[in-house]
């Protein structure tokens, strides 16, 4: 996913240092768009750390993208878009077209939709399913133990997630990409998902192994929605001065997989 993923930043800005999640030396004006449950939580996390949220635009006022005119995003740094699958798009390109870094986690749509507008416009964007830290080191842990089980017939496996009943896409992006990298190291296997609604459960994932004689499993737990607003603030940190299409992981570890 990432392009010129090695690009300096732009004269006169700061270079932001990750460091367990938390970014230092640098201070944004933040356009959120989305009102949501994620977007309420970027929003008081990111005063905490200093940031300023220049606007906070819901669904109503949104409308379709029609908030997000150029007087409404002048002098904003970065944008953050936790929407819906429905206005994710609309909302990216506008946002790629009047030349803001744009972070953005909605599911169920089709990425592909604006990575060449991205390319075209030399834009800075970057998507990522899940933006919890922890979940890229699942991801990681879960490839390794994918590619040791390869062709192991004696077990079978499969991908369940669990989360909170308003949840629209199932799977999740999260699971999805889960299996998109399991089937990478063993294209052998189908790796089916099983999905569960319910309650206000962040999200669970888990990759079993069975056997008729032990069992083999991951799992990754969310606590609370605070993981993944920090993520998104750490990528919103990063993104600025980086010029191309990118994921969480070329933040974390300079390259994809």
């Amino acid at each position: 996913m990432g392009k010129d993923r090695a690009a300096p930043n732009h004269e006169g800005t700061k270079d932001t240092k990750v460091h367990e999640g938390k970014a230092t030396e640098i201070s944004l004006r933040l356009a959120i768009v989305g009102d949501g449950k994620m977007g309420k939580a970027i929003a008081a996390l990111a005063e905490e750390r200093g940031h300023t949220v220049h606007a906070l635009i819901g669904k109503v006022e949104n409308n379709g993208g029609k908030a997000l005119t150029a007087g409404r995003l002048e002098g904003v740094d970065v944008a953050l878009e936790f929407t819906s699958p429905e206005a994710a798009a609309a909302n990216v390109r506008r946002l790629v077209e009047a030349g803001i870094p744009t972070v953005c986690g909605t599911t169920g749509w089709d990425v592909a939709d604006v990575t060449e507008l991205v390319t075209a416009r030399r834009g800075s964007f970057l998507y990522a399913a899940n933006f919890s830290l922890g979940v890229q080191l699942f991801l990681r842990a879960a490839r390794e133990l994918g590619l040791q089980l390869a062709g192991q017939e004696d077990f079978s496996v499969s991908i369940s997630e669990e989360h909170h009943a308003a949840k629209r896409d199932a799977p999740s992006g999260t699971a999805l990409l889960l299996q998109k990298r399991l089937r990478e190291v063993d294209p052998g296997r189908d790796f089916p998902i099983t999905s569960v609604r319910a309650g206000s459960t962040p999200g669970t994932h888990t990759i079993a192994y069975d056997s008729p004689y032990e069992r083999i499993g991951l799992t990754h737990v969310a606590r609370s929605r605070d993981g993944f607003a920090a993520g998104a603030l750490a990528a919103a940190e990063w993104l600025p001065g980086r010029t191309g299409v990118f994921g969480l992981e070329d933040m974390l570890f300079g390259s994809t997989g």
